[in-house]
């Protein structure tokens, strides 16, 4: 008889654990997945990645974001969007989505276990649902709990005023008025879509600039379309506090240290997210987590216990969906078959705002600070047919190639369609190419890919002069 239940447990769904349990049942093991949301897939599924880009597609569908053809009046229409079209249409993905990781588990004969995962010694996870509880033991276990937003700290406000990020796509009403605190990847997204929905946003944030991770020019480009849709940043502002209930006022009052107060009818509390491991009982196999959540691993997603792996969003950066797929896939690998294969170097960033970021390689910033020559080659959207036709004047893609070798460094690219686009400098990155390759390269035409080529020629222009 096998000594234990299953050969690896994976504790969540999501993005890790699912890709995780596929690969050892790849791998002719026994596999088990304890989920504690309603979905399979996890908080991706269920209040993320997912519901949160389905309710961006459903706005840009309901209110004509992106289409040129119709008039400034028919896109008013976004004014008259409701809460319950925008929730029917994320309802209906998480749904579908769902269903074909469920699919997806029973075709590779992996186990679903309903329920809230937990330590009950080194090889064994109880499983409880409700009154209700199992003990099952496993060789090996992955932690992929994901992570959760963090809350503002004080109990007592209303908790339907002062929302996070998993609250948003399920609004019972849209609001006149939001404010948001934090102006990171998730707070910039939700600014940008309500503003489309013809809701009045204040963006506050500490930092002085916006997204330091992504190149500034990007980041200005940003900006000023968010502007133009009547956003109001108060960028180098600290929130003293919040307050609901205060008569006369709809809503929330945010008091900034500054002696300013901003009202919302709901106010987004997006203050960054923290690892969902409270509850794992991870003391009594002798592991903890940090401050904000998040387990220690090493180079191959293993805990100090070397047989109780940790992947996804519980590890911490970079907390991609796609990243923590190809992580749980590399430690079940690890696991089973000792393989040493490491994340590869070059993978993409998407910021689903209105309008989309994406990126991969190095900035002009980590350039300049590693002291390594460069030129910049930029193509705009207003540049190219594909870009005309589509009515986007604003979008631009700008690559950077190392004027000794012409290798390619680094792709940045706001607009339409780039979080797709970015990937065919994401390929030329992998396999070491440069400059020469776009110079002689044909793209399809009209498509946005043409920005490749156009950036190319504007590169090796300056870098002749």
């Amino acid at each position: 008889m096998p000594k234990y239940d299953f050969d690896l447990i994976c504790i969540g769904s999501g993005p890790a654990g699912q890709r995780a349990a596929v690969q050892a049942a790849k791998l002719g093991k026994r596999v088990a997945v304890i989920e504690r949301q309603l979905c399979a897939g996890g908080v991706c599924v269920d209040k993320g990645t997912i519901p949160s880009k389905t309710f961006r597609e459903a706005v840009l569908s309901y209110t004509g974001f992106n289409n040129r053809f119709l008039s400034r009046q028919d896109k008013n229409i976004g004014n008259k969007v409701t809460s319950k079209k925008l929730l029917k249409e994320v309802n209906e993905v998480i749904l579908k989505e769902s269903r074909i990781i469920e699919h997806q588990l029973q075709r590779n004969n992996v186990v679903l276990k309903r329920g809230i995962g937990s330590f009950e010694d080194f090889h064994s996870v109880r499983i409880s649902l409700g009154s209700d509880s199992l003990v099952l033991s496993s060789d090996k276990i992955l932690i992929a709990t994901g992570s959760k937003p963090a809350l503002y700290p004080d109990p007592n406000q209303d908790r339907n005023i002062v929302v996070t990020s998993d609250d948003l796509p399920f609004l019972e009403s849209i609001p006149r008025t939001m404010s948001v605190i934090g102006a990171g990847v998730i707070g910039i997204e939700y600014a940008s879509i309500f503003a489309a929905l013809g809701v009045k946003v204040t963006v506050v944030d500490r930092r002085k600039r916006l997204l330091e991770f992504i190149d500034h020019e990007i980041v200005d480009e940003l900006m000023q379309q968010m502007r133009k849709m009547h956003v109001t940043f108060r960028l180098e502002e600290s929130v003293e506090k919040i307050e609901t209930g205060r008569d006369s006022v709809q809503g929330g009052v945010i008091a900034l240290q500054s002696g300013v107060e901003i009202t919302g009818d709901i106010i987004l509390y997006s203050a960054g997210r923290v690892g969902a491991t409270d509850g794992l009982n991870l003391d009594r196999v002798g592991l903890k987590a940090d401050s904000q959540g998040r387990i220690k691993v090493n180079a191959y997603f293993q805990t100090e216990i070397p047989h109780i792996y940790a992947a996804g969003d519980v590890i911490g950066f970079p907390s991609l969906a796609a990243t923590s797929s190809e992580q749980g896939r590399l430690a079940s690998r690890h696991a089973f078959k000792g393989d040493t294969g490491g994340m590869a170097e070059h993978f993409p960033f998407g910021i689903y705002a209105l309008p989309e970021i994406s990126m991969v390689g190095k900035t002009e910033q980590e350039l300049a600070d590693l002291k390594i020559p460069y030129e910049t080659g930029v193509a705009r959207y207003r540049e190219i047919a594909r870009g005309q036709i589509l009515g986007d004047d604003s979008g631009l893609l700008k690559m950077l190639f190392n004027t000794d070798t012409r290798q390619l460094l680094g792709v940045h690219a706001i607009g339409t369609g780039v979080t797709e686009l970015i990937h065919i400098g994401q390929a030329v990155l992998r396999l070491g190419g440069g400059l020469d390759y776009f110079l002689h390269t044909v793209f399809n035409y009209p498509t946005l890919a043409e920005c490749y080529k156009v950036a190319a020629w504007n590169a090796a222009n300056k870098m002749a002069l």
